[in-house]
């Protein structure tokens, strides 16, 4: 099959569908504290090796970065360079979960606390190395609907939790050791085999109705969402067979397929434009060739037509910017500050919203239907936020920090509802923090390549996500951890009414209302910057 910027992008997605494991912990935590003879604490220990390297991507970031230096305008080998990052990603996840299977099987000694630790994190880490050569490859090809394209990546990384789920239920449910072998396996062969079609294609007259087939993955993306939501519902209310297991997953592999149809469409009409573009210009030159000694004839291009000059440190963003100057400047660390309060109260949400649900009365079904669903919300988020924010920065101008803003606005709001424990609470406030919380991993990444362009954009928005863990750590363990331990009597140590996560809700509802005066801090200062910089460079590009 012939590679272009089309079939690059299904292969990411598919990559995509495969690479994050770590939303699953899950499904195999019970059998890792069983057969290792852990206690609580220390399974959570390891839990955030898992959330440190599934976030902590620099490295992954720097090896792109480093494997596309000095190649942007020469050497065909730069459209190749997205397979290193692939395959260093493939050698950790089967090295981190091929090691664990050994040991829960009890093929291998009982690892040390350090030595499981360590293979958590790599296993975790190489999710970074995937979906840093996915979105970065994405945004080169697509640099005209960034938000779209990385809102449809980091999308169907979110999805690809319940997706993995719905695969290890049908072949071998019940079997968590299985789910670790599936997970050494799967995630490496899938990229070994589709990364030599993750390439930057470099299209100079781009096409009026690449939206159009944008659109199309979209909106592949939205079915597979809804029919994963279905099936979570339809799993936690009823008993299904096994051959019905059978029949949801062909139907839900048929879905994932069809990008593949969307692709070679738009990549037959990319071919015939180029026949013709080349056809004309043979012979705009033929009939040019006869001025060519006298080149005074030629008009001179204007240089000041294309931008405006930007005031003060935007003239930096005109260049492309590697981490250590984009972390001198205000806008990086505007940036940081937001996700550390949007993404780090999103993920203490997530990780406590079980006990909170139990603290409030919720049965064990309703708590493992929110825990469920909040893939489906993290995915509306992912997707949302990027398409939409697309649309307003193309149709009226709005530079995309804004969204950032409004997202961070209503994460806040979220926790309120949370907090005051009415009835029903944990559904709407999941609901809006779930969506508000994936807004932030499609809007930073895009916001980054905007501000700090795409050459360092994978080092650059990898260091930015560590706001994640860190926030998760600080909000989760040292916030809402240490007040639930206050409030909690009796035995086991368990807490009952609203009163147990209240405070803790209020506070972080604080924080991102923090976050969101941080966030329209730097929406004020680049609204300019993307008026005369970001948006002409698009409309420019558009013309072709």
């Amino acid at each position: 099959m012939e590679s272009s910027r089309w079939i690059a992008a299904v292969a990411s997605i598919w990559i995509q569908c495969s690479c994050g494991a770590s939303y699953a912990f899950g499904i195999y935590s019970p059998l890792l504290k069983s057969s290792q003879g852990y206690d609580q604490s220390t399974l959570d220990l390891i839990s955030v090796f898992k959330d440190i390297g599934a976030n902590a991507g620099i490295l992954s970031g720097f090896l792109y970065s480093t494997t596309a230096t000095n190649s942007r305008h020469q050497s065909s080998s730069f459209f190749r360079r997205p397979w290193v990052v692939h395959a260093a990603g493939a050698i950790q996840c089967f090295i981190g979960y091929f090691f664990m299977w050994l040991a829960v099987t009890g093929a291998i000694h009982r690892p040390h606390v350090p030595v499981m630790c360590l293979l958590m994190f790599l296993a975790a880490h190489a999710q970074t190395f995937f979906n840093t050569a996915n979105v970065v490859t994405a945004v080169q090809n697509f640099p005209e609907y960034s938000g779209t394209i990385v809102g449809i990546m980091k999308g169907f990384l979110g999805l690809s939790g319940a997706i993995l789920i719905q695969v290890y239920q049908t072949i071998s449910r019940g079997k968590p050791s299985t789910f670790l072998l599936m997970m050494a396996l799967l995630p490496p062969i899938f990229s070994l085999v589709l990364m030599w079609f993750v390439r930057v294609h470099l299209v100079p007259n781009r096409d009026e109705n690449e939206k159009k087939y944008l659109n199309g993955f979209a909106l592949n993306s939205v079915v597979v969402a809804a029919y994963l939501m279905f099936l979570i519902i339809l799993r936690n209310t009823v008993s299904l067979s096994p051959w019905m297991y059978t029949l949801t997953l062909v139907i839900l592999l048929v879905l994932l397929s069809s990008p593949i149809k969307i692709a070679m469409k738009a990549h037959k009409e990319d071919l015939k434009r180029s026949s013709q573009t080349f056809l004309n210009t043979s012979l705009m030159n033929d009939s040019n060739s006869f001025n060519s000694e006298n080149p005074d004839d030629c008009p001179e291009v204007p240089t000041d037509i294309i931008y405006d000059k930007p005031k003060s440190e935007d003239i930096l963003y005109i260049e492309e910017l590697n981490l250590f100057q984009a972390m001198r400047t205000t806008n990086f660390w505007l940036l940081f500050v937001a996700m550390l309060c949007g993404m780090g109260s999103g993920m203490a949400t997530i990780n406590n919203i079980s006990q909170i649900g139990e603290s409030l009365g919720y049965t064990s079904v309703e708590r493992s239907t929110l825990v469920s669903l909040w893939s489906i919300w993290n995915f509306l988020g992912r997707f949302g936020a990027g398409y939409v924010s697309d649309i307003f920065l193309h149709r009226r101008g709005w530079a995309r920090p804004l969204f950032s803003t409004l997202t961070l606005a209503a994460m806040a709001a979220g926790h309120i509802i949370i907090a005051l424990g009415f009835p029903g609470n944990l559904y709407v406030g999941s609901i809006l923090v779930g969506v508000c919380y994936g807004s932030q991993w499609s809007l930073m990444p895009t916001i980054t390549s905007e501000i700090f362009g795409v050459l360092h954009m994978g080092t650059i928005f990898n260091t930015i996500a560590v706001a994640s863990p860190i926030g998760s750590y600080i909000f989760s363990v040292r916030l809402i951890g240490y007040i639930y331990d206050k409030e909690a009597s009796g035995e086991g140590n368990l807490c009952s009414g609203t009163h147990c996560f209240m405070i803790s809700f209020f506070i972080l509802a604080a924080v991102s209302f923090f976050g969101f005066l941080v966030a329209f801090v730097l929406f004020m200062k680049t609204t300019r910057f993307y008026k005369t910089v970001v948006l002409r460079r698009l409309r420019n590009s558009g013309r072709g």
